[in-house]
């Protein structure tokens, strides 16, 4: 039995090697892994030795070889293949340990075309796919975290053939994501991200209990780690529909450094929202702002959710819980409640993973585009239209009503009042009408928005929503502008005395 063993990351090689020796493998290796191997006392054949061929065009060419092809790819259950392997002297290939040259890495630390060209991997790819073609009788493995598993297979007579399979469907997923990744790249590099094919992959986290509804299936899926890194279960399951909550949440959340602000979100839309003091009242004020529609919510904490905090989320039914941090004390206060979910980062803020592309499904395929982002001093630097300036409370109302309006649904208002949102209104076919339910529901919940600030994700196309505005105690607006009647509600703020802003930049969410 023979195995080949060339890979980029070198951890747990030596032992993965000398284990397969044991087992009488002999191995087979190139380049640096050979020279690692050799190093640690195993015995290695070096691939030229076998393609009677040497390593050429600095180390472009190693691997590209009948003699390695052969060995690997030929059919062991036939017989004529057999007869050609022995008449061109062809030994079998059992195993391939291959992963592939650093192409992310390089791409994150250099913008040298040249170094990044000569970090596409060929051999391994070519290496990977031979072996997943032929895996009734040959390994592939492509993940150091699958040492172990491949010798346990192994040392126990159970490298069957649905072991074979499963190894053979990573692998495909592994060359099919590296080759995404260098398409993407170079799209991205120079045809603006957008070139005639798109590749968005993610690895699998965990599946869910079911999707939207239970006669669907559904898995959650990440980029880069975020949620393998920073997404600790401490009680009950996350649903597909609380993951989309949670990151609604978390990212209106997080959207404010390291203020303690906390997001109160309901089927997707936010329904409190708070940055004070401290995180306690933060909850407080959020809660106050919509407490019926919080019942089931989903809270996201930028920061840490200590005793205190946990006995007043405590005194209501919250669904889910997602923060920073949970403190132990905080989750036994939670204990009580079987139904809740618990989940934290294991951080001291909420960190977002920036994603810098979003994309939709639509019938039959999906849009792209670059992710959407308020600029840090996107509101500071807005234009000031009407005669009243805002004050720097009605500034940082207007920061927070901003942001907020960017990650609802449109068409969508915020009112912000002291650093707490008071009343929102969203996913509305006109924004008057985004306005008046805002309005209604503040009235219901006797909640006073006199002197809170307000905030659209696009334009007024009439000054009705200002006439609201202003019957409502409404004293600052802020808005992107560019519609035809700009004037009307320009002179419309002026009329009532309002601060009014225009950003100049529409941003909505459908």
């Amino acid at each position: 039995m023979r195995a080949l063993i060339s890979v980029s990351d070198k951890s747990g090689v030596e032992n993965f090697a000398k284990e397969l020796v044991k087992l009488g493998y002999e191995i087979i290796s190139t380049g640096g892994t050979y020279n690692k191997l050799k190093d640690a006392g195993v015995a290695v054949i070096e691939a030229n030795e076998v393609t009677k061929f040497p390593e050429c065009f600095e180390g472009r060419v190693k691997t590209l070889n009948p003699y390695i092809h052969g060995g690997i790819l030929h059919r062991r259950d036939k017989q004529s293949h057999l007869d050609q392997a022995k008449e061109l002297g062809v030994e079998g290939i059992d195993l391939v340990c291959v992963n592939l040259y650093p192409f992310k890495a390089t791409i994150e630390k250099t913008d040298d075309f040249e170094e990044i060209i000569e970090n596409i991997d060929i051999g391994g790819p070519a290496m990977v796919r031979s072996a997943a073609k032929n895996h009734d009788s040959v390994i592939i493995v492509t993940d150091v975290v699958d040492y172990d598993l491949v010798l346990d297979n192994l040392k126990n007579n159970t490298n069957t053939a649905e072991f074979r399979r499963n190894m053979m469907i990573k692998a495909y997923e592994h060359t099919a994501a590296y080759d995404s990744m260098i398409a993407n790249y170079m799209n991205k590099r120079f045809n603006d991200g957008m070139g005639d094919k798109q590749f968005i992959v993610g690895e699998k986290v965990f599946d869910t209990r079911y999707g939207e509804n239970p006669h669907q299936k559904g898995a959650l899926y990440e980029f880069d780690n975020q949620f393998s890194n920073k997404f600790i279960t401490l009680k009950g399951e996350a649903s597909f529909n609380n993951m989309g909550d949670i990151s609604g949440a978390a990212r209106i959340a997080a959207a404010f450094g390291e203020d303690k602000a906390v997001c109160i979100v309901k089927h997707g839309n936010p329904c409190g929202f708070a940055i004070k003091d401290n995180l306690l009242e933060s909850y407080t004020e959020a809660l106050r702002c919509d407490p019926i529609s919080a019942f089931g919510g989903v809270v996201a904490v930028n920061g840490v959710v200590d005793k205190e905090l946990a006995l007043k989320m405590n005194e209501i039914f919250l669904e889910v819980v997602f923060a920073a941090k949970i403190t132990p004390e905080a989750i036994e206060v939670f204990s009580s409640k079987k139904r809740i979910k618990l989940f934290e980062q294991n951080t001291q803020f909420l960190e977002l993973s920036n994603d810098t592309i979003d994309f939709k499904r639509v019938d039959g395929g999906f849009v792209f585009q670059d992710a959407d982002k308020v600029e840090e001093d996107e509101v500071r630097n807005s234009e000031l239209k009407s005669s009243r300036e805002a004050s720097e409370q009605e500034i940082k109302d207007m920061e927070i009503a901003y942001k907020i309006a960017s990650l609802t649904k449109s068409n969508c208002v915020v009112y912000v009042k002291n650093s707490a949102m008071v009343a929102v209104g969203m996913g509305m076919t006109s924004r008057v009408d985004a306005s008046k339910a805002a309005l209604r529901k503040a009235s219901d919940l006797e909640i006073d928005v006199t002197g809170a600030v307000l905030a659209s994700e696009a334009f007024f196309p009439f000054r009705d929503s200002i006439d609201a505005a202003n019957d409502a105690g409404v004293k600052c607006v802020i808005e992107p502008g560019g519609s035809i009647r700009d004037d009307e509600i320009i002179e419309a703020a002026n009329e009532f005395g309002m601060a009014l802003y225009f950003s100049g930049k529409r941003h909505f969410l459908h």
